[in-house]
């Protein structure tokens, strides 16, 4: 019987769109930006970035250094942070129901520019702090210094939160991150282009299914 959740965020509650950025960088003179930067795979320094091992600026440095262009501060943010489409208020209320019956964690691959572009926003969308009111702790690559699918952010959560992995399951869109919760022996399940998070649940926020372990 699964009791705990963990979330993706990007792409499963947070609505994003890779394409974006390439598409943003090419119109400030930067093409073939997907060549460093795509779903389905980014370069070790775009790695780096996400599990905080060089800061903002070390990372606005090495965007210059792939154009000739004088991009500013500013340019570089709005480019990167046109990745953020939205979170759609069905998934509040989603997690409000879930959090009812299990209990819920959040693993993210993320970057410092685009957390301090969404957890403001989120915020003042809803007028309260969704990740300290649903989850029970959330992990943030460039905080933790881990990247999914590494094995060892996955044993984080298991070990810091005295988890039963028989009992969790973990939800993700990208099928190369299920391969670390899988062999810390989670559940999971993938959530597959096209299909909404909400889809996996009753109207009650309640599993329709409980993932492969």
């Amino acid at each position: 019987m699964i009791k705990n959740i963990i979330f993706d965020f990007g792409g499963v509650l947070f609505n994003i769109r890779y394409q974006n950025i390439p598409e943003a960088f090419a119109r400030c003179g930067l093409p073939r930006f997907e060549q460093i930067f795509s779903k389905a795979h980014q370069n070790d320094l775009m790695d780096q970035y996400e599990e905080g091992l060089i800061g903002d600026e070390a990372f606005r440095e090495y965007i210059r250094t792939l154009t000739a262009e004088p991009l500013t501060d500013g340019q570089i943010d709005d480019c990167w942070n046109a990745i953020l489409l939205g979170f759609p208020p069905e998934h509040e209320t989603l997690l409000r129901k879930a959090s009812e019956h299990y209990r819920l964690y959040l693993f993210s691959n993320t970057n410092q520019i685009n957390y301090n572009k969404f957890r403001p926003t989120m915020a003042k969308q809803f007028g309260f702090d969704l990740f300290d009111r649903y989850f029970q702790r959330c992990y943030f690559s460039q905080i933790i210094h881990i990247r999914k699918p590494k094995e060892e952010g996955f044993r984080l959560i298991i070990d810091e939160n005295g988890l039963n992995p028989a009992e969790t399951l973990f939800i993700d869109d990208s099928p190369q991150h299920l391969a670390g919760a899988q062999a810390c022996d989670l559940h999971t399940l993938h959530l597959q282009d096209g299909m909404d998070v909400t889809e996996l649940f009753d109207e009650e926020g309640i599993l329709k299914k409980t993932g492969t372990p």
